[in-house]
């Protein structure tokens, strides 16, 4: 309940403040692909959901900047593959609240290029595999802060829409190595999030 309410207030705040003077913003939401950098899986086969809002505000008439706040699902999955002898699930869900900082520069009309740098707190972290959740005594912590540099791409589709394409990648670890004596057969090294997202933009101000 604690969490629903923070998100709550977090996305009203956002809201607010593209009411004021030079600022516009709205509501965003769509999917991520992701999987974790340091584990034994590779691809992106961790699909998840991201929603939130967003403000931003020129600075030039070709640079603009901005902040969102959002909720994004990340982590890792095994892909499952029918011709293997002894399949074995595994999946890793991670939620957080993540608010990134950007500057976009307008390529043309309708396009702009994205940078920016997403902070981001841990609400929940689970695995699980054939069996269900990892009990407690074969679970790991993770780390509460994730830091992600990002690239990305936004186009105008229609005067209030804006499709949005985002490449990013962690510098801080999700957690790190558990140790030379781990013989967990899924955690190599110290792991850290991979994701792509795509997005849909509602700007409220039009």
């Amino acid at each position: 309940m604690v969490k629903k309410i923070l998100i709550s207030l977090l996305l009203l705040v956002t809201v607010h403040l593209a009411e004021a003077q030079r600022f516009q913003g709205g509501l965003l939401g769509g999917f991520n692909a992701s999987q974790v950098e340091g584990d034994n899986f590779k691809g992106y086969n961790k699909p998840g959901i991201l929603a939130g809002g967003f403000v931003q505000t020129d600075l030039a008439p070709a640079i603009f900047a901005g902040m969102e706040i959002k909720y994004s699902q990340k982590g890792s999955r095994k892909r499952m593959k029918p011709k293997d002898p002894e399949p074995e699930k595994y999946i890793m869900r991670l939620g957080y609240i993540d608010i990134p900082l950007f500057v976009g520069f307008r390529t043309h009309e309708r396009g702009a290029v994205l940078a920016g740098l997403t902070p981001g707190y841990l609400i929940h972290g689970k695995e699980f595999n054939e069996l269900g959740e990892f009990p407690e005594e074969d679970r790991h912590p993770f780390n509460n802060f994730d830091l992600q540099p990002f690239l990305g791409f936004q186009y105008d589709m229609l005067d209030q829409v804006k499709l949005d394409l985002r490449f990013a990648l962690s510098v801080i670890p999700v957690r790190g190595h558990p140790g030379e004596d781990a013989t967990n057969y899924y955690w190599l090294n110290n792991q850290f999030n991979n994701v792509i997202s795509l997005a849909l933009y509602y700007n409220l101000d039009h």
